[in-house]
């Protein structure tokens, strides 16, 4: 079967390792010592950069490696109307050194009063244009990755959206799909046409005791949570035009090289694979946290699943005859085998500018052999 448009047999989930020249003035504009230009420019040449080590790892779906971001939600949402970040989470879930997330808060009307990523949409298709646009294995796609819009409601709920302007969440959900559709078009009329959401919380919802706290914050059943946040979802995207592919990335939490969440996709496989309407899905799938591949059954015949069976947390390469057998496992799920499945690694190698703890060298020896598994899987034409 064709694949969807941006959608390739070795594909990725989109962050990089950031340069440590990009951390170091990050720190010194914290310090007063740097501004958001002098960032700027150093963010421009490392796409560059970026942009061409990717094509020559053999990559067809290229994306920024999220370079100009501290986290792969934040720096998105909080350019919406009406949302503010505002300290921390307080989560039992907390990172190394005690690390957790900062805090979303809705503080007045969401709106979406300028274009977020077209810019650097922009600057990144420049960028491939100049690197000649094209991988050893042909041409290229520009890849966009930004937060799913669950991600406002999930982890504050009711507390964190402001009354006044939220008496009822009803509207709230609204706008919130509205805010979505507007940014969908003005990169479409920019030229996008693939467009990622990264969505931790449908995964999270798989995890028993975060399932039950999420009913207690929410005061709602999980099902119904999960089929409120797939129309949240079915409506942000719904005005989009019919050559642009939606995918959505499915996580369980990745802050250096730290899990948050476990349990199979069975509790929301339904929901996910039946309901919702996207193109493609990005599972994570690197060990036994994600369960087996049994609710792959689900998945229709006319949808794609980019299995992440390789993981991003550890510099260690992954063993390429098991990644091979465990393709050919899950693929015994599928309506039609492997022409439904793609290979990737479970997540980006840095969903926030800390990164994963493995080098530079290793991340990219990890590309290289997912290429090189890609084309044992289904041979040199990767788009197909």
């Amino acid at each position: 079967m064709p694949l969807p448009t941006g959608v390739y047999r070795a594909d990725q989930v989109g962050s990089l390792l950031r340069p440590k020249e990009i951390l170091a003035t990050r720190e010194k504009i914290a310090a007063g010592e740097a501004s958001s230009s002098d960032l700027q420019k150093l963010e421009d040449k490392y796409i560059a950069d970026v942009v061409s080590k990717q094509l020559q790892a053999g990559l067809r779906s290229i994306t920024d490696g999220e370079f100009r971001r501290a986290f792969f939600h934040l720096d998105f949402l909080q350019h919406l109307d009406g949302i503010e970040v505002q300290g921390s989470l307080n989560s039992t879930n907390k990172s190394k050194g005690g690390w957790q997330p900062p805090k979303l808060v809705v503080t007045g009307k969401l709106g979406h009063s300028k274009p977020i990523q077209v810019a650097d949409f922009k600057f990144l298709e420049s960028q491939i244009a100049a690197a000649g646009g094209e991988s050893k294995y042909g041409k290229v796609s520009t890849k966009v990755a930004i937060p799913s819009p669950t991600m406002v409601h999930f982890r504050g709920g009711r507390e964190s959206i402001d009354l006044e302007s939220y008496p009822s969440l009803d509207e709230f959900f609204d706008d919130l799909a509205k805010a979505y559709q507007e940014e969908l078009q003005d990169l479409y009329d920019a030229g996008c046409r693939f467009v990622q959401l990264d969505d931790t919380n449908l995964a999270y919802l798989c995890d028993p005791n975060m399932r039950s706290a999420a009913e207690e914050r929410h005061g709602s059943d999980a099902k119904k949570l999960a089929s409120q946040y797939a129309d949240l979802i079915n409506r942000a995207i719904e005005k989009r035009p019919k050559d642009m592919t939606i995918g959505i990335h499915l996580c369980r939490g990745n802050h250096r090289s730290q899990w948050f969440a476990q349990g199979g996709y069975e509790p929301v496989a339904e929901v996910l694979f039946k309901d919702l309407n996207v193109d493609v899905y990005f599972l994570e799938y690197d060990d036994a946290r994600s369960g087996d591949f049994s609710p792959l059954r689900h998945l229709p015949e006319d949808k794609v699943v980019v299995l992440g069976v390789m993981t991003s947390k550890k510099g260690a390469l992954d063993d390429k005859e098991a990644m091979i057998q465990r393709m050919k496992e899950a693929s015994k799920y599928c309506k039609k085998g492997l022409d439904q499945l793609c290979i990737s690694h479970q997540c980006g190698f840095s969903s926030t500018m800390e990164g994963n703890e493995l080098s530079e060298d290793e991340q990219w020896a990890k590309i290289r052999l997912e290429v090189e598994i890609a084309k044992a899987l289904w041979g040199e034409d990767l788009s197909k």
